[in-house]
């Protein structure tokens, strides 16, 4: 790879990626259920955005809460925001009024950009709320509005584009994202104006080869770090399509963006991750390979068991590159490679940045061992906002403590254990939770596990594994058990088994163990 230019003085993350498209004004930017936007007119409105809010009398670095479903008036407002030098504040559409109520205050929002349809949660939000907003802005409103709000057309129809954006460092904030709050209150983690530049270099531009001919699709939404970047500021950064979609990515509605039956375009790049593939993969609807276009399939969000890697390229002719990345370090920070894939393993660190695996006393462990994952790299978060000793634990110097179990293989390739806190003792050894899960969806009954540690009658930890047959599928505790045991070492098989219709997961798909082991206790 090249090395990316460093970071000029001055640097505002939207306005470097409107500079990236100014040659080709005509050409779609992003396409939704409505129509498409151009990048000369997503130029445009961005600036318009940036004027509107400057009316408001904001101030430099106040925050904006954008609490919007995907579509075309998304990018806008975000980046309307950032061109404005204020900070948005992207947040999670699928949570409840008292979440909001938590993040108003929290980030001491002046302005809220909302989707009409979640603009009954967000009043309700208000007015559990002590924080009070100057300004809240519908997008699609579908009912009339109260005085103290203004329609999104209209509030960038009464403003004239602003010429220049706000001078604006790489290390000043440029946004927030919420962690997903799985174990707790969601921390808001601030990100610098330069981050963005440096996942789009080395990970969209250097490892996975987006091009300007592309048209991306992400099933994460854009208000995910993951979405984020595979959905905004990756396809902007090569003057890329991005198709956006703002209903659930349920497989059914997935394959309608697939086969092009939506803004008559086939993506060529599709980011999942791996519960949405093993359901897509389990659907009766599933196109055939002639019907997509899909040149580059990524994955991340949690592992990605090799067999469910194996099936899909089976099928469609296409890898899936899996990756690991978090919040905190903004995307994928180690990733398997679009020509070197090897499944079972999240790949090698993305060139930038560099991981360190480390022992229960703090000491680099061997390879073949298991170790706490640390990353250092020019992407990760400035800190938690209001939250000074989770920063201190999870920040540490240069490094980033992601609070995942790895092993380092001979290759230079690593293997995912599972969370820190999920990792179990069993008979005085390390067992993951995710390889032996990964080991139960080889089962053709099975589409989904969670395993957990149960104390046994002796009081000594054994696993259970909670299971998810496949539609129409059937099998037994001892078939199940006999599976694993002929696959792994014995100790590692589950001792408990119970079947389930479903499993507990966050926003983004990830498996809610925790939830779980509290069911356990009762």
């Amino acid at each position: 790879m090249s090395t990316p230019a460093a970071l000029p003085e001055r640097f505002n993350f939207a306005e470097h990626l409107l500079a990236q498209n100014t040659t080709h004004p005509e050409k779609p930017a992003f396409i939704d259920d409505s129509g498409s936007l151009a990048y000369g007119v997503l130029d445009e409105r961005v600036r318009r955005m940036a004027a509107a809010l400057r009316s408001l009398f904001l101030r430099r670095e106040e925050r904006v809460l954008v609490l919007m479903h995907d579509g075309n008036d998304w990018p806008v407002a975000f980046l309307g925001s950032a061109f404005a030098g204020l900070v948005p504040v992207a947040v999670n559409t699928l949570l409840t009024a008292d979440d909001y109520a938590y993040m108003l205050e929290h980030s001491r929002a002046q302005a809220v950009l909302v989707s009409g349809a979640l603009l009954p949660t967000l009043n309700a939000a208000l007015t559990k709320s002590d924080h009070e907003v100057q300004k809240v802005v519908v997008s699609h409103p579908q009912a009339p509005l109260h005085p103290s709000e203004i329609e999104f057309e209209a509030f960038l129809a009464a403003h004239a584009p602003l010429d220049k954006p706000a001078p604006t460092t790489p290390d000043d904030p440029g946004f927030w994202l919420y962690s997903s709050g799985s174990t707790g209150r969601p921390k808001g983690t601030v990100h610098s104006h330069g981050n963005p530049y440096w996942t789009c270099e080395l990970y969209a531009k250097d490892v996975l080869g987006l091009n300007e001919s592309d048209i991306c699709f992400s099933a994460a939404k854009l208000f995910f770090a993951y979405g984020l970047g595979n959905g905004l500021t990756f396809p902007m950064s090569v003057g890329a399509t991005t198709l956006l979609m703002g209903e659930r990515p349920t497989p059914e509605a997935t394959f309608k963006r697939w086969v092009g039956l939506v803004g008559d375009v086939k993506p060529t790049v599709f980011f999942g991750a791996p519960t949405g593939f093993a359901g897509m993969l389990a659907h009766p609807q599933l196109p055939a390979r002639e019907q997509v276009a899909m040149r580059l399939v990524s994955s991340a969000g949690e592992a990605l068991p090799a067999e469910l890697g194996e099936r899909f390229k089976a099928h469609f002719g296409v890898d899936i590159v899996d990756g690991i990345g978090s919040t905190e370090m903004l995307h994928i920070f180690l990733s398997n490679r679009p020509d070197r894939v090897r499944y079972g393993t999240t790949g090698w660190p993305v060139p930038g940045y560099e991981v360190e695996l480390r022992g229960d006393d703090g000491k680099p462990v061997p390879d073949g061992e298991p170790g706490d994952l640390f990353i250092q790299g020019p992407s990760a978060a400035m800190m938690y906002w209001g939250n000074r000793q989770k920063t201190r634990d999870t920040f540490q110097g240069g490094w980033t403590k992601s609070g995942d179990k790895y092993v380092r293989n001979e290759d230079g390739s690593y293997t995912y254990g599972g969370r820190s806190d999920d990792m179990l003792k069993v008979s005085g050894i390390y067992v993951s939770p995710f390889e032996v899960e990964a080991t139960l969806v080889q089962h053709p009954a099975v589409l989904e596990a969670a395993v957990i540690g149960k104390e046994d009658a002796e009081g000594l930890t054994k696993t259970k594994a909670f299971v998810v047959l496949k539609s129409g599928q059937k099998a037994t505790e001892d078939e199940l058990k006999a599976f694993v045991k002929d696959r792994l070492a014995p100790y590692k098989y589950p001792r408990f088994i119970e079947f389930v219709t479903d499993l507990p997961k966050t926003a983004t798909g990830k498996i809610q163990r925790f939830r779980l082991r509290e069911q356990e206790r009762g």
